[in-house]
């Protein structure tokens, strides 16, 4: 049985542990309102140029001139996984459970006999998806030090997907990210980005004609590379609200379990120390009564 100093040490270390997890807690709730707020927003953006894009490329659907980035390469060979997750844990399944998608997607595309890469961003979802996917792992994007996520992070990362695709590394591009719902819902999604506008190509104006100037192939060349930088940029901010509603879910249970394992220590302490207590007094009377 451990000593009372022993115990002592046990319930001050649980307490630290308490505070810590109770800050973690409130710093979540703080960042998550900004976070959640800039999801919010991006979203109306992110679903009308989606709708934008499709219309056009319903004009030009099957056309020889249409841009790469809409038509594809038309083969269905290699593909190119961009995993979204964070640069840090303690943040519950949030992590995990992007990568899980990840990993049954990858292992329906093997099945298929397709040939599968894996372009990481944020730490964990390498660490994650190395163990099983490790040799599947082309790149991982940090983004490390970054406070807040800005436009030309996206950019960044689909400069460098457009780069890979040009180069022909891979035919079809998915993204996956955790949607935000709630603080305790986080919805893991998959959304394929290249050829954009893919699975939907039917126009979503009204059965109304629309004449382009300049020409719909001019549009797309300078609205595609902005559409999959609205769409990863999409992804990075409900990642963002995601995480932290996620590490706000997370410390709050862990803070609920140290109080909880306080009590049980502190019950057990004291019930220790009253035992050696009477312990002490009935070794006192039974030696004065023994004189």
């Amino acid at each position: 049985m451990a000593s009372l100093k022993d115990m002592r040490n046990r319930i001050a270390a649980t307490k630290a542990t308490q505070k810590i997890t109770k800050a973690m807690q409130m710093v979540a709730a703080s960042k998550l309102r900004r976070a959640q707020a800039a999801a919010e927003v991006a979203r109306p953006y992110a679903e009308r140029i989606d709708t934008v894009l499709r219309n056009i490329a319903a004009s030009v659907a099957g056309s020889e001139t249409a841009p790469r980035l809409l038509a594809g390469t038309g083969k269905d060979e290699v593909h190119l996984l961009v995993v979204c997750t964070s640069e840090r844990g303690l943040c519950g399944p949030f992590n995990s459970q992007i990568a899980r998608l990840a990993r049954e997607h990858a292992a329906t595309l093997i099945g298929q006999g397709k040939q599968v890469k894996i372009l990481c961003v944020g730490r964990k979802g390498s660490d994650l998806l190395r163990r099983h996917y490790g040799r599947n792992i082309i790149e991982t994007v940090e983004l490390r030090g970054i406070r807040a996520i800005g436009f030309e992070h996206a950019q960044s990362i689909v400069e460098n997907i457009t780069r890979r695709f040009e180069a022909g590394e891979f035919d079809v591009a998915t993204l996956f990210f955790s949607r935000f719902r709630s603080v305790i819902a986080q919805i893991p999604t998959a959304q394929r980005i290249i050829p954009a506008a893919a699975e939907n190509t039917e126009s979503d104006n009204g059965g109304a004609v629309y004449e382009y100037e300049p020409e719909e192939e001019e549009i797309l060349a300078e609205l595609l590379p902005r559409y999959l930088a609205t769409q990863v940029f999409r992804a990075l901010l409900e990642n963002a609200a995601s995480e932290q509603g996620a590490r706000m879910t997370a410390m709050d249970n862990a803070t609920r379990n140290a109080g909880e394992m306080i009590r049980k220590q502190t019950l057990t302490y004291n019930r220790t120390r009253q035992a050696m207590i009477t312990k002490e007094l009935i070794e006192i009377i039974s030696g004065a009564e023994a004189l």
